[in-house]
């Protein structure tokens, strides 16, 4: 067994935090300089432009990429023969709450979501999904999720008669009537499969994802095509001011699922993604 102690896991989110809210990765940087070579339009080439010196902006200042610095949230992978000396969930937490306060992000957490919401002041509790797989490391995947993208985003269960393109539907729909709310170009994330909260889950964890990464089943890797060229077709372009670049990347997760339900999960993403990976 091995142990890691609760001070390691609260510094290395509370410095994941910090540099994913001021560096964008080179993934969606490459994707943007795609998207800026293949516009025509000048509006549309303007934007991705100030999109681009936004990110160099804050990667060489450390300052934000975007005003709101999200709702935190983690895919942890905890290896089997690991032992935490203290507590996980607090050391996560306590990693967070530094982050936001020690490097001056905006705090958006509301302690009830309806009636008294009243903000946390330190932008916790971070919303935390653990898988134990096999191993003695803990590899902690975070990212900040801004909420003007994360309101258009839907899950929907679909009798088993839809088939692929009641998929297909739902997901161009749902990407349709979010139009430029979600301040595209925009990661789309789709979950199939599974549960109503597992479908949901895995669409948050597509968008996770690397932009020039595809799925390993050769079916699902050509769906994520199909889906990028007709949202692409759409014409909301970034900033939603027209354009060939709706969204940069369309990234598919699937699981098994009952016989009697397709349940889909489409989680929308701005162009800011903001994730990063450490592994104790």
């Amino acid at each position: 067994m091995r142990i890691i102690k609760d001070t390691d896991i609260k510094n290395a989110v509370k410095a994941l935090f910090i540099s994913l809210n001021c560096e964008i990765g080179d993934d969606i940087t490459k994707a943007l300089e795609n998207a800026l070579n293949v516009e025509e339009s000048d509006t549309a080439k303007a934007v991705l432009t100030q999109l681009l010196t936004n990110n160099k902006i804050a990667r060489e200042e450390q300052i934000p990429i975007c005003q709101d610095t999200g709702m935190s949230i983690l895919f942890v992978e905890y290896g089997d023969k690991v032992t935490i000396d203290g507590d996980f969930t607090q050391a996560v937490n306590d990693g967070v709450r530094e982050a936001y306060i020690d490097g001056y992000l905006r705090k958006s957490v509301v302690d009830d979501p309806v009636f008294d919401r009243k903000n946390t002041n330190d932008n916790t509790p971070a919303v935390i999904h653990t898988k134990i797989v096999p191993g003695e490391t803990l590899k902690i995947t975070a990212g900040c999720k801004g909420f003007g993208s994360e309101n258009m985003s839907k899950t929907k269960m679909l009798p088993p008669s839809a088939g692929v393109e009641g998929v297909k539907a739902f997901v161009l729909d749902t990407v349709k009537t979010a139009g430029p709310n979600p301040c595209p170009p925009i990661v789309v994330g789709v979950g199939i499969g599974g549960t109503f909260e597992q479908a949901a889950v895995m669409s948050k964890k597509a968008t996770f994802r690397r932009a020039d990464s595809e799925n390993q089943d050769s079916r699902y890797s050509a769906l994520e095509k199909e889906l990028l060229c007709e949202i692409n077709k759409m014409g909301i372009g970034p900033a939603g001011l027209g354009g060939k670049t709706s969204a940069l990347c369309v990234n598919i997760e699937y699981a098994p699922t009952h016989i009697a339900s397709i349940p889909v999960a489409v989680n929308i993403c701005c162009h800011a993604a903001r994730h990063k990976s450490v592994e104790l």
